[in-house]
């Protein structure tokens, strides 16, 4: 049954990717407003096809903040990349380059408003990345990072990348830390059914020293790890 579940899974998901993407585009021309409205609807109908067709239920403890603030948020698998814009109200979400350079993708995520990290970059394309994300933050929109880097094996806890610090002490926004448990279900070519749980931490106030913000923050978001 994990097999077929995950089959209808990729067909239903992927048709639907193809359509959000073709109209995105299209309604970029036409209003912004509805070419947002195809971007939360792709992440709203991958929502639906993991808890209606791979049997996975939500759980939240805590919910995001009104304000814009910056979300670290634990990254096990692609679930909660996708998810992000049902999650967030506007996320800003820093992503590598390389997706940038998905054909469809990368030109949707561009004009929605990610944040390109360029990973080898020196100290100019460091402070483009700064002068993006404070026009985000002027919008009113919140930032999301997934300060391990990349995708992390489910029950892993590897220390935060240098580069989230130096973000934390540039943007001056409070922390949010948020733990997700999905690489156990979701990170497998094969799915498995059970609940995926996001748990928000405590806002962490902004200047405080890089030791310390690493550490609440590396706590916090694995605290699902127990």
């Amino acid at each position: 049954m994990a097999i077929l579940r995950s089959l209808a899974f990729y067909i239903a998901f992927y048709i639907g990717t193809f359509y959000y993407v073709t109209t995105s585009l299209i309604a970029v021309i036409f209003s912004r407003d509805a070419f947002r409205s195809q971007v939360h609807g792709w992440s709203r109908w991958h929502r639906r096809c993991v808890t209606g067709l791979l049997g996975i239920e939500l759980k939240m403890e805590g919910a995001p903040l009104d304000e814009p603030v910056l979300y670290a948020v634990k990254h096990e698998s692609f679930f909660e990349a996708i998810d992000t814009t049902a999650l967030f109200r506007l996320p800003a979400v820093f992503a590598k380059q390389e997706l940038f350079e998905i054909p469809g993708w990368g030109r949707t995520a561009a004009i929605y408003g990610l944040i390109a990290v360029e990973r080898e970059a020196g100290a100019r394309a460091l402070r483009a990345m700064i002068t993006e994300a404070r026009k985000r933050v002027s919008q009113g929109r919140p930032l999301v990072i997934f300060p391990e880097g990349t995708r992390v094996a489910a029950g892993t806890t590897p220390p935060l990348r240098a580069g989230f610090a130096g973000l934390y002490k540039l943007v001056g926004l409070p922390v949010v830390p948020v733990a997700v448990d999905s690489g156990r279900l979701y990170r497998h070519l094969i799915k498995k059914r059970g609940t995926i749980t996001y748990k928000f931490g405590e806002p962490i106030p902004p200047g405080l020293p890089r030791e310390e913000v690493e550490a609440r923050v590396h706590a916090a978001i694995n605290a699902l790890n127990g």
